[in-house]
This record gives C-alpha cells, sequence and structure tokens, in this order.
C-alpha cells in the first residue's frame, strides 16, 4: 500500500490516497496481482477525486540469476478505460521485464523495460535502473533513474531515492523521495508505503 505526493507543476499537485497491489502467490513461479487506486488532482480552482480503473495482472519468474547473468521475470496487466477519442471503453495492456544482478551480498542492480498503451492506444515506452543497498538486515536504501518515452513527446526522466525497512518477516515500511529531470516531469514527490505478507495456507 502507497500514498504518494506530486508536485506536477507550480499550481497543480496530485495524490495517490492511497494505491494498494494485492498479490497472490499461485505457485512458486507464478503470483497473481489487482492494483486499485484513489486519487485527488488539486488546482487552484478545484479539486477532483478519482477511483481509478482496476488493473488486473500476473507476474512470472523467467530465469533465475546465473553468473553475470540476471533474474529475469515478466510482469503483465491491463485495464479497461474510456477513450473520449475512440469513442468507446478499450482494454490498455501494459507489460515490463525485470532485471536483477546481485553484485555482491549486499548491492543489487535491478533495471526494467517495458510498454503500457493510454485509453487512445497510443505507446509509450518505459525504463528503471536501480542500485539497491543493505545497510543492515533489516534496513536498505536505493537509488533510482527511471523515465518514460512517448513517439512525438519529450521524455519524462526522473530520479528517486529511498530507504526500506523490515519489522519483520512480514511486515516491511518503505520512503522515497525524488524530482523530474526533464521539462514535463513533476517537480518533485515523495512517498510512504508499507507491505504485509498473509499465510493463507498452512
Amino acid at each position: 500500500m502507497g500514498f504518494m505526493f506530486e508536485k506536477t507543476d507550480k499550481e497543480n499537485n496530485h495524490f495517490h490516497l492511497p494505491t494498494i497491489l494485492w498479490k497472490y502467490g499461485f505457485n512458486d513461479k507464478v503470483e497473481l496481482r489487482v492494483i486499485t487506486e484513489f486519487s485527488l488532482s488539486t488546482t487552484p480552482s478545484s479539486s477532483v477525486y478519482e477511483l481509478q480503473p482496476v488493473s488486473l495482472g500476473f507476474k512470472t519468474s523467467l530465469l533465475e540469476e546465473k553468473g553475470i547473468f540476471p533474474k529475469v521475470s515478466f510482469i503483465g496487466k491491463a485495464e479497461v478505460r474510456k477513450s473520449e477519442a475512440l469513442q468507446r471503453k478499450t482494454v490498455t495492456p501494459s507489460f515490463r521485464f525485470t532485471f536483477q544482478n546481485n553484485l555482491n551480498p549486499k548491492t543489487s542492480l535491478g533495471y526494467n523495460l517495458g510498454m503500457f498503451w493510454n485509453e487512445d492506444l497510443h505507446e509509450t515506452y518505459l525504463y528503471t535502473l536501480a542500485l539497491g543497498k543493505s545497510i543492515s538486515p533489516k534496513l536498505n536504501y536505493f537509488v533510482e533513474i527511471y523515465g518514460f518515452v512517448s513517439p512525438n513527446q519529450t521524455a519524462d526522466t526522473r530520479l528517486n531515492g529511498g530507504f526500506t525497512y523490515l519489522i519483520n518477516d512480514n511486515f516491511m515500511l518503505d520512503t522515497s523521495s525524488g524530482m523530474g529531470l526533464s521539462e514535463i516531469s513533476a517537480k518533485y514527490f515523495f512517498s510512504f508505503g508499507l507491505s504485509y505478507r498473509l499465510k493463507l495456507q498452512q
């Protein structure tokens, strides 16, 4: 569950209140995913509350790390949105491949590549590059650069960093903050989240 504040420009703000990722481990390789999100956008003259479309998807492990070859996973999801341009509801898919290399017992390198489509079925490419390091068995930090690239538009590039803290084997807290590196990016943003694992089977 994550809460985020974004300063989108000089006068406008955006809040995620919250975004919840529900995950169920189907087996050792596949997890089913449902994303629900409630958002608030504010301007000097208005406030708009929205329940975003429910996103359904999955994540599956493809390859385990071996030497210099990374661990590889695939994440796919889709949601139904109304397109004003197309005058109908459309299924908007997205996917990404995730890669991870453990550089040493305390340091990992993660990187993603993927695509998503908006309600008018215009594509956007995404990428991330993150370095994570363990400070202690419970405390970790990370720095990350990521971005979105759409045809005929300026790239949206951002930089952030944060910490995760493991309360116990089933409960973790995280916090992060960052800023935009391009003109169309959010000016700055910060977030707080928590993760809790439920044991549904004996």
